[in-house]
């Protein structure tokens, strides 16, 4: 039996750092995974690798020449298209205490020191990794809910032109019911898409 999940609710991760040999660590400990691992080298790489595909989680290095991770994760932000990814922040040990509450002031969903305990870490990404899953789950049972509702809606409309057409005079409270559905399928359209 395979853990690995369907082609449609894969998830890659975001690796963010300078450092060679932390990328080569984080892809030692998430290999695991069987989740697709995408370097960045710097906050701008990271921007650019978000722009072109979607992340379930993004493990960002806290010091970095240029744009460092806090500037990034605001970035990551700031953008309607990133803005729901989740950061978990990674720093040395000798970074002072103002690096975590800078990092979930800046929407930090997690921040781990490092060195950091391999299962820990695991464990973390397992998670948004599984809320990815579900949400594209819902998002996919959205849009399908939505089709049925438009079929439904061209249905009815089709009923009502052939009573149009064809139907007696005698049965207004036919077009009235199908009145009262139609707006009530709108109404969910509606609740659905907000």
């Amino acid at each position: 039996m395979s853990t690995e999940a369907p082609t449609a609710d894969r998830a890659s991760i975001l690796l963010v750092d300078d450092m060679e040999d932390n990328l080569v660590a984080l892809e030692a400990v998430l290999g695991s995974l069987n989740e697709p691992l995408v370097r960045a080298r710097s906050g701008e790489e990271a921007m650019k690798a978000l722009l072109r595909q979607k992340f379930a989680v993004v493990l960002l290095d806290v010091r970095m020449p240029g744009m460092d991770g806090f500037e990034t994760a605001s970035n990551i932000k700031r953008l309607d298209q990133t803005k729901d990814v989740p950061i978990i922040f990674l720093t040395g040990t000798d970074a002072d205490s103002g690096y975590a509450f800078r990092g979930y002031a800046t929407g930090a969903a997690d921040f781990l020191t490092k060195p950091f305990d391999p299962w820990v870490l695991r464990a973390k990404v397992n998670v948004f990794l599984e809320l990815h899953r579900k949400n594209r789950q819902l998002e996919r049972m959205l849009a399908q809910e939505q089709e049925q509702l438009g079929q439904m809606s061209k249905r009815l409309s089709a009923i009502e032109s052939e009573l149009d057409r064809s139907g007696p005079s005698d049965i207004p409270e036919v077009r009235v019911q199908l009145t009262r559905v139609e707006e009530i399928l709108r109404d969910l359209r509606r609740g659905r898409s907000q």
